[in-house]
């Protein structure tokens, strides 16, 4: 832990060839500047050979527990992971207005140190209760962000994703136990074929990722979801569906393909008459990145916290795909919450089913769950150059946007400040 605090590659090399010869130094560094390092909170019981521990990250108040155990004749086996905070160190909760200036306040901090450049929103029923912007949308010519700057969202595109399929399913036109070989006719791999619709809206179909070393080397040249098939199509399954659940992209790449068959649209045209319009998210969308999109944030990343940031588009997809990619503002998210509460975009029953846990984290295109002891629904996405999140508490009737347009984990970062602080009943709505 000193060499992974220190940030010292020289350490965490040693420690690799005295402990564990398949420890990937790179990625741990990686890490670490995420994290900013941990400090420990408290040692845990531990079985004989082995050592357990409560973290926090330095840089947020995310908790983490890492294992290490020990075995003669066997190399050192490390696993750490992020947990929920328990009870006896939670944080005390805050009335709405002092929990509202705590996050601005954060926020404030971190723009200082220019390590936040976005939007944040919170919202309680029909009341704005937060609604501000730091940072520069175009660091080159200087502009502002401001409360109408378009962000990209990555992966939050999911939930917009799902609603278009549950719309199809409620219309007849999809079931959720169809399988890709019944929407996709001549789908090249034999297995992929059986995986069905619930299995990739619940990443329970083994589909996998798009991204990695194909994708760097046709990124320009995937601009449609049907390249995307004709580049992973042959490909086979991870695990056997519904065995298992890993985050994959591809599968929703998938359902953007299915959509486009069943529905006879493409699948942007779909999303954009049938969600954003009924929603009035006039300011939503998916266009190329080579085309001029007015207020359209530009994308910063950077190596690490000490280096400077810099323009991301090399890293950037064409466009964005039913997997991710797309942007939106933080008013428009806060009329797609209302849209899907008022149930204008899905009936509520179907809602329901949406936001509840399928698998132990995921709905149908929402993360569900409790988080910091607040059980809500919702969707984050991250990559260089954004970071977003979209968070509903249904119970405080809260919700809860922030956008980025730098790297993660600034928003999760500031999204876990709040809901750990945040009143768990209604309170008098304060002005801010």
């Amino acid at each position: 832990m000193t060499a992974f605090n220190a940030n010292d590659r020289a350490q965490l090399e040693a420690f690799r060839d005295r402990y564990q010869p398949t420890f990937d130094v790179d990625g741990m560094l990686g890490f670490r500047n995420q994290t900013g390092g941990f400090r420990l909170l408290r040692w845990e019981p531990s079985d004989v050979g082995t050592a357990q521990a409560l973290l926090q990250e330095a840089g947020s108040e995310t908790v983490a527990r890492i294992k290490v155990a020990m075995h003669a004749g066997k190399p050192l086996a490390l696993d750490i992971e992020a947990v929920e905070r328990p009870a006896d160190l939670r944080i005390p909760r805050l009335g709405e207005t002092a929990a509202i200036t705590a996050l601005a306040e954060r926020a404030d901090a971190a723009a200082k140190h220019d390590a936040f450049s976005g939007v944040l929103l919170v919202a309680r029923g029909d009341k704005v209760l937060l609604q501000r912007a730091w940072g520069l949308a175009d660091r080159a010519a200087n502009v502002p962000v401001t409360l109408e700057t378009k962000f990209r969202l990555g992966s939050m595109n999911k939930m917009f994703t799902a609603v278009a399929v549950l719309q199809l399913v409620q219309a007849g036109k999809l079931s959720l136990d169809g399988s890709v070989g019944d929407y996709l006719p001549g789908y090249p791999n034999a297995e992929i074929t059986k995986v069905t619709v619930r299995q990739l809206l619940t990443h329970a179909g083994g589909t996998g990722d798009i991204f990695g070393p194909e994708f760097e080397a046709h990124r320009l040249e995937l601009r449609t979801h049907d390249d995307y098939v004709r580049l992973y199509g042959a490909r086979g399954p991870e695990h056997a569906p519904g065995k298992d659940y890993r985050y994959s992209n591809y599968g929703y790449v998938l359902l953007g393909d299915i959509i486009e068959h069943v529905s006879g649209q493409s699948y942007y045209d779909y999303v954009d008459q049938h969600v954003f319009a009924p929603a009035g998210m006039h300011d939503s969308g998916s266009l190329p990145e080579a085309v001029d999109v007015p207020g359209r944030a530009h994308a910063y990343t950077r190596k690490d916290a000490s280096s400077p940031w810099i323009d991301a588009a090399a890293t950037l997809p064409w466009r964005g795909t039913a997997a991710g990619g797309g942007y939106s503002t933080a008013g428009d998210l806060l009329k797609f919450a209302r849209a899907l509460r008022a149930g204008t975009l899905l009936p509520p029953a179907l809602l329901a089913e949406a936001t509840r846990r399928q698998t132990p984290w995921y709905g149908y295109g929402f993360m569900a769950g409790e988080h910091n002891g607040v059980t809500g629904y919702g969707h984050g996405g991250g990559s260089e150059g954004m970071n977003a999140a979209f968070e509903v508490f249904p119970a405080q009737g809260i919700v809860l946007i922030g956008l980025a347009n730098i790297d993660p984990p600034v928003i999760e970062r500031l999204v876990d400040y709040y809901t750990t602080r945040m009143p768990l009943a209604n309170a008098p709505v304060a002005a801010h």
